[in-house]
């Protein structure tokens, strides 16, 4: 088993940034892709970004290209999501996630954190 505990969510006004963490312990080994996905209030949880295991390889949603950069410390088992510029709309709990295969990372990636929660004032 994986698990995964986020945190560095909080409030800030639009425009700001914050840096959400993932820390990953157990069977760390399993896994190749991480990533990070986002629920807002009554609509469905929605993927945000990913990352391979050596970091190379990322993508993002269009929503946040360009504002959001995600990273990972192997030696810290720990992922990272830089969020700039930040609107109302990317209120929501984002949970880390992590998978087997690459492929799987951005839909059903098969471990998840326990969320955490982002705010942005308008």
């Amino acid at each position: 088993q994986v698990q995964l505990v986020e945190s560095g969510g909080g409030l800030v006004q639009a425009g700001g940034s914050l840096r959400l963490s993932c820390a990953a312990s157990g069977r760390t080994f399993s896994i190749n892709a991480m990533g990070w996905f986002r629920q807002a209030p009554g609509k469905e949880r929605e993927f945000v970004a990913a990352i391979g295991w050596s970091g190379i390889w990322t993508y993002y949603a269009e929503s946040v290209k360009g504002r959001f950069t995600i990273s990972r410390d192997n030696a810290k088992n720990t992922m990272y999501l830089q969020m700039n510029s930040l609107k109302p709309e990317d209120t929501a709990v984002y949970y880390c996630a992590a998978a087997q295969r690459v492929k799987v990372v951005t839909t059903t990636p098969g471990y998840w954190g326990q969320g955490t929660q982002v705010t942005v004032s308008s």
